[in-house]
């Protein structure tokens, strides 16, 4: 198990937020619990990249730790051109390199995602794309974040999604917050 420090970061440390990384964005689809390796050999080739991580406790052998664990099990989002996507696939992290169509949607559901994280929000892997109302967040540390309301055990919870993987994240929000887009 990784101390907190030893894991990668994020996103690749020569940019300030997703929408700074250029070039074609591909999502990688890791063999299974390779994605940290993945982005260190990213992060060596100078690759951009966006792995989104959330900090959980787990106890081992009686003790409680602190990890970081994927958003998305099994994905990485990485960007640039041809060649890179070649150097991704000789990583041998990978079992595919799926190509993303609408480049412009997914840079802003993984912008949302990039947001909540960095606003502390406790979110949680949604398997599946949420049905319900898509709303904004009009007031508060997340104001403008958009996604889709769904409700489990009586609480109010916001999806972020992301279109390609048919997944999002889940945060508990206040239903005061939001407010319906049409």
């Amino acid at each position: 198990m990784l101390k907190l420090s030893d894991n990668p970061p994020m996103l690749h440390p020569s940019v300030g937020s997703v929408r700074d990384l250029s070039g074609r964005w591909w999502v990688a689809h890791t063999k299974a619990r390779f994605e940290k390796a993945f982005a260190w050999d990213l992060l060596r080739r100078e690759i951009g990249y966006y792995l989104p991580l959330l900090q959980r406790v787990t106890i081992s052998s009686g003790k409680k730790r602190r990890v970081l664990m994927p958003v998305f099990a099994s994905y990485v989002f990485f960007c640039g051109n041809e060649d890179t996507r070649q150097a991704a696939l000789a990583t041998n992290r990978i079992c595919q390199a799926i190509d993303v169509p609408d480049q412009e949607q997914l840079i802003d559901e993984l912008a949302v995602i990039e947001k909540a994280l960095a606003g502390k929000a406790e979110l949680d892997p949604y398997p599946f794309a949420a049905e319900g109302r898509h709303c904004r967040v009009k007031a508060g540390p997340f104001q403008g974040l958009e996604g889709v309301v769904a409700h489990r055990a009586n609480v109010t919870r916001l999806v972020l999604q992301v279109s390609i993987l048919g997944q999002g994240a889940a945060m508990e929000i206040d239903a005061d917050l939001l407010e319906g887009i049409d």
